[in-house]
């Protein structure tokens, strides 16, 4: 099928979102999706519905209208009818469950957040569009009561934004025009946040029913377009999503190691991101040498990832691990890779280290392997995450799992070593998977998803 601009059948129509639109609204935008125009403004009132009073919570409200011009055939305002129709109530509605799924109502005090939506040219899409433009003026209006410290915490949790997705003439196509809408065997709406999280999902199979496999891929289409959305939001208000979603460092991140399995395991935690991941090789510093002469796990992580995101400029993490055994006063801790010498073998490692624990009891055996995670950010900032698995040093050797010291380390509640557990429960709980879930939540809240 032919689509209006020519467009791909995942392809949303052209998106202009214009802030500061009008003069005395605390915020205001119009925002522009192909033919589809909607000025969308937000007011603060210094009061709540009755049910809120004295509560200390706020409230989001929304209105939605058509002027009479906005469709080819005049239509008359709500206001001379006397009430306001069915669809207009719906669409307000909506909106206003929109933008508070994604703000912390508790922070906003006592007061409302009216989001007026005017759709002043129609041409399909106008309460998609009206979520995201009314979000981006809603959003400036809580800003700005940040801004004037009237509140102490932003409340914005997450961007939120809508787009349509349906079947015409049998192919699943994104961002449906009125043409395009009004001859539809399906037509769906999907307001979704910057996290990728589903805030609500509209359907109807208004000519035929449609299967799951057609579901999935309208998901997939509206998924592509509130992702595109959002990015155009931020571009519109890029202090507000700094302050949100973290700071834009690009789509790069490298992995300060040569080992595949730490590669596997970090590249595994970030699959779902939309980052493109390399390893040293990959961007040609395999093989450099990094003095790691901290003090803690944490600061030799550091070490590495400040030496390649300077080289690199680009998102970089790092890690460094070891085994902490109690008996022997926490050796071999930062130096567990060469405790048996500079260039010692995991074997030799082991040797040195059973020789050590020769006349331990089980009970005082204990142990726990670290993992530190470093990540450094282009700007310099930088952050890191622990996680540790505990357990006890075996007598000798179990398994032929894993590397390093993982077959004489008897992990708790398992009575077998990591050489013995299967590969896969080992990634779930091992120091370096809890770690690395630390490190993705902290990522979450630093870096732009």
């Amino acid at each position: 099928m032919e689509r209006s601009l020519n467009r791909a059948n995942d392809e949303i129509r052209p998106v202009k979102i214009t802030t500061g639109y009008t003069k005395y609204a605390d915020g205001s935008v119009l925002i522009e999706m192909g033919e589809t125009k909607v000025i969308c403004t937000a007011t603060i009132e210094e009061k709540v519905p009755p049910f809120l009073r004295n509560t200390g919570t706020g409230w989001i409200n929304a209105e939605y209208s058509m002027i009479p011009s906005a469709t080819q055939q005049r239509k008359v305002r709500d206001s001379v009818k006397g009430k306001i129709d069915g669809r207009s109530q719906e669409i307000q509605r909506l909106i206003g469950r929109a933008i508070r799924s994604v703000v912390d109502l508790d922070k906003l005090g006592e007061r409302t957040i009216w989001v007026d939506c005017d759709v002043i040219q129609a041409d399909g899409g106008t309460r998609t569009a009206s979520i995201t433009g009314g979000f981006v003026a809603a959003a400036q209006a809580i800003y700005k009561l940040y801004e004037n410290r009237e509140i102490k915490h932003l409340p914005i949790r997450n961007f939120v934004s809508a787009i349509s997705a349906g079947i015409v003439d049998g192919t699943p196509i994104l961002d449906l025009c009125y043409e395009e809408d009004s001859s539809a065997q399906v037509d769906m709406n999907f307001v979704m946040t910057d996290r990728g999280e589903f805030v609500e999902v509209q359907g109807t199979g208004e000519e035929s029913p449609f299967t799951k496999s057609e579901l999935v891929k309208l998901l997939e289409l509206g998924e592509k377009g509130n992702k595109e959305l959002i990015k155009i939001q931020r571009a519109a208000i890029p202090e507000i999503g700094d302050a949100v979603m973290g700071m834009d460092y690009g789509k790069d991140i490298i992995i300060a190691t040569g080992n595949k399995h730490k590669l596997q395991e970090i590249g595994d935690i970030l699959k779902d991101f939309d980052y493109n991941i390399y390893s040293l090789k990959d961007v040609n510093l395999d093989g450099i040498e990094i003095i790691e002469d901290g003090k803690t796990f944490e600061h030799n992580a550091l070490i590495k990832a400040r030496t390649i995101a300077k080289l690199t400029g680009k998102i970089c993490i790092a890690d460094d691990s070891g085994l902490v055994v109690d008996a022997i006063g926490g050796k071999p801790g930062i130096y567990s890779a060469r405790y048996a010498g500079e260039n010692a073998t995991d074997e030799e490692n082991r040797i040195k280290l059973f020789d050590a624990m020769k006349d331990i009891p089980m009970e005082e055996r204990t142990a726990r392997f670290v993992s530190a995670i470093g990540v450094v950010l282009p700007d310099g900032k930088e952050f890191t995450a622990r996680g540790t698995v505990e357990g006890k040093i075996a007598f000798e050797e179990k398994g032929e799992n894993g590397f390093g010291y993982d077959n004489m380390f008897i992990v708790d509640g398992y009575d077998m070593t990591f050489g013995e557990i299967d590969p896969e429960i080992k990634n779930r709980i091992s120091h370096r998977a809890n770690a690395l879930k630390k490190m993705r939540e902290e990522f979450i809240k630093r870096v732009v998803r």
